[in-house]
């Protein structure tokens, strides 16, 4: 997709070049079966320009950024880092649902602490992604550029 006006729906941002990020999504495309979820690395034009709107760091690629709704992306309504990461969970439904919703009762501060410590380490474990091999055709469409 190229035409940000024309995306609906729930928007994840995550580290294009991180390998652990990129398993993630991987994941979460295999968990959505309804496709409700896209998706665009932090490092993408979209990405920083919506970064750059709100006031986020923009060289900080240690975070997810979920956007819950695209068609209201002015308004500050994201969240990062392990919340982000439960929302995404629940907007896949199902046993994903059940997930993001157990990690939602852990304190986040908790949550976040393990997530920063794993951002920390996540090159050394999971290396960089190089390439963005899509097994299933169907999943192109959910990424937006």
């Amino acid at each position: 997709m190229s035409e940000s006006s024309q995306i609906t729906g729930p928007v994840l941002f995550f580290d294009g070049e991180c390998g652990l990020c990129n398993r993630s999504v991987r994941f979460l495309l295999r968990m959505d079966r309804h496709g409700r979820l896209k998706f665009a690395p932090l490092q993408s034009d979209l990405a920083q320009a919506y970064l750059r709107q709100h006031g986020l760091p923009t060289e900080d690629f240690d975070s997810m950024v979920l956007v819950p709704e695209w068609s209201r992306r002015d308004l500050p309504e994201y969240t990062l880092r392990t919340t982000a990461v439960a929302a995404a969970l629940k907007c896949c439904g199902g046993f994903a649902n059940a997930m993001g919703t157990v990690l939602g009762w852990v304190p986040a501060s908790w949550r976040d602490a393990v997530y920063k410590l794993v951002a920390r380490w996540r090159y050394r474990l999971w290396g960089k992604w190089q390439t963005c091999p899509m097994p299933k055709r169907e999943w192109t469409r959910r990424f937006i550029v």
